[in-house]
């Protein structure tokens, strides 16, 4: 494919049009505020980055949208929530930047900013909203729904979204729909739960054959190991996951559950590697969104201590509060409490463990 006409580099990146975007309300009014520029220079270019993820993040969900998605496709997948992951590197990054700027610098132009706030950012609520994030997980601003901060247009926009299965959605059937869980004469979670066992009662003999234990503290190391017992059935019974599931204490449905463990589990077998590694994406996505909103927290009490911030909100706590309420993808975080030693894991059957590795003719 070949150009109608030759380009030239700032046509083609319209850098007019881009340079002449940053306009200083100090400015406007005539008061000096040297530091506004940086602010609004950061922000503009958050807004970028976040339109790059948002365009990664579409791609990947029209690949989940499908009913069967190609193994091609998870490569895909991979690659592209990988780059989601290194921009928000930057985004944090970027931090760093904006921290030159003191609170008296900042002071020069805030109350010029009143009532914006980054809060109405329509692109990242989409990211949040397009990602998983429930409407009535989120934490409330100043009793109000998220969406009354908003203008009529992005309120549209934040509405469409939230309707629009999202990744947690699309990526939660793709797992109902795992393969190699069960096969003729072979249950592994039948093994699995024989597995479980034999790794618990070995360590409950260790703890009665300490000798010169106290007895009070050995009684609470039995109990600790009766809770770990119990919090197995989580992955084990059905009933037990709807309990949990109903009180909020987890999100991700129980087939979705057992074949994220799973996968897990046996990571090393090629045809989970691509799986494996979109699981784990999401969880370094989700940590890196909880390390962005805990700087950002930081930085607003650095920047304007216990004051409300621009847009009405309580300022960093609200944001500090928002780094623990948002998380979206936390069920595959806490998976880790049902890995059991390689050593330990069942023995999958011959037919089983070939369809998971890769085979040549020869």
């Amino acid at each position: 494919m070949k150009a109608s006409a030759p380009l030239y580099y700032g046509d083609y990146l319209k850098i007019r049009e881009l340079l002449e975007l940053q306009k200083p309300e100090s400015e406007r009014v005539g008061v000096e505020a040297h530091d506004e520029m940086l602010f609004i220079v950061i922000h503009q270019v958050y807004e970028l980055w976040f339109k790059q993820i948002l365009h990664d993040l579409n791609s990947v969900l029209r690949i989940f949208s499908s009913e069967r998605v190609e193994d091609s496709r998870v490569g895909a997948c991979v690659s592209r929530l990988e780059r989601i992951h290194k921009t928000q590197k930057l985004l944090l990054q970027q931090i760093d930047v904006l921290e030159t700027m003191t609170p008296m610098d900042f002071l020069d132009f805030r109350d010029l900013l009143i009532p914006a706030s980054g809060f109405q950012s329509l692109q990242f609520r989409q990211i949040e909203n397009l990602m998983g994030l429930l409407p009535e997980k989120r934490l409330s601003f100043g009793n109000q729904s998220y969406l009354a901060r908003v203008s009529p247009e992005d309120r549209t926009k934040l509405e469409a979204s939230e309707k629009t299965p999202s990744l947690f959605v699309r990526l939660e059937s793709w797992l109902e729909r795992t393969p190699f869980l069960s096969s003729e004469g072979f249950s592994f979670w039948a093994e699995y739960r024989r597995a479980v066992e034999t790794m618990l009662e070995k360590d409950r003999g260790l703890i009665l054959g300490f000798k010169d234990i106290d007895p009070a503290f050995q009684k609470q190391q039995l109990d600790m190991l009766e809770r770990t017992r119990g919090s197995f059935q989580l992955v084990l019974d059905e009933k037990k996951h709807a309990e949990l599931k109903g009180q909020g204490a987890w999100r991700l449905s129980f087939p979705a559950t057992q074949a994220a463990l799973f996968i897990f589990l046996y990571r090393d077998y090629p045809a989970l590697q691509g799986p494996y590694r979109i699981l784990q994406g999401l969880i370094e996505i989700d940590e890196a969104w909880t390390q962005w909103r805990y700087r950002h927290a930081l930085m607003a009490q650095r920047m304007i201590g216990t004051k409300i911030g621009t847009g009405g909100s309580s300022g960093s706590d609200y944001l500090q509060q928002a780094t623990e309420r948002h998380k979206i993808f936390q069920d595959f975080t806490k998976l880790s409490t049902f890995f059991i030693p390689r050593a330990a894991l069942p023995k999958l059957p011959e037919k089983i463990a070939a369809e998971l590795s890769l085979a040549y003719a020869r």
